[in-house]
């Protein structure tokens, strides 16, 4: 689906964090690691990956550990905007899985999508909350 996405392998061991609230796209690494650092449930340094979007929703970061320092994605539109699914009412963090991901990369309208039920163990929820862009 994505390129990036599929460079950014073993993504199932990963958990995907989104960012529900605007971001200044000219914050850089420790601008974004305060961020995570005071909003994220988990830790920054675990492998996984932190997602950000503009007030336009045209402009995306993407924001990981690898071993020894912060790598950073940055993809701009030139047409149209990523969709940001609103977090539970609780919160300012949404939880993706890889698919969500690529889905958002990719422009697609993820409440378009239709999920077919899959095995989950009992007490591991991992299903995104989508209320809307």
């Amino acid at each position: 689906m994505s390129s990036l996405v599929s460079r950014l392998a073993p993504l199932g061991a990963a958990r995907i964090y989104l960012y529900a609230q605007n971001v200044d796209m000219r914050k850089s690494f420790d601008g974004l690691h305060a961020i995570i650092q005071s909003e994220f449930p988990s830790d920054a340094l675990g492998g996984h990956l932190f997602l950000f979007l503009n007030r336009r929703r045209d402009r995306l970061k993407l924001m990981t550990w690898e071993r020894d320092g912060w790598i950073i994605f940055y993809k701009r539109l030139e047409r149209g905007t990523f969709e940001r699914p609103r977090p539970a009412a609780d919160g300012v963090t949404v939880e993706l899985d890889s698919t969500d991901l690529a889905l958002i990369l990719a422009g697609v309208e993820l409440k378009s999508v239709k999920r077919r039920p899959r095995y989950q163990p009992i007490g591991a929820s991992r299903e995104p909350v989508y209320t809307g862009t």
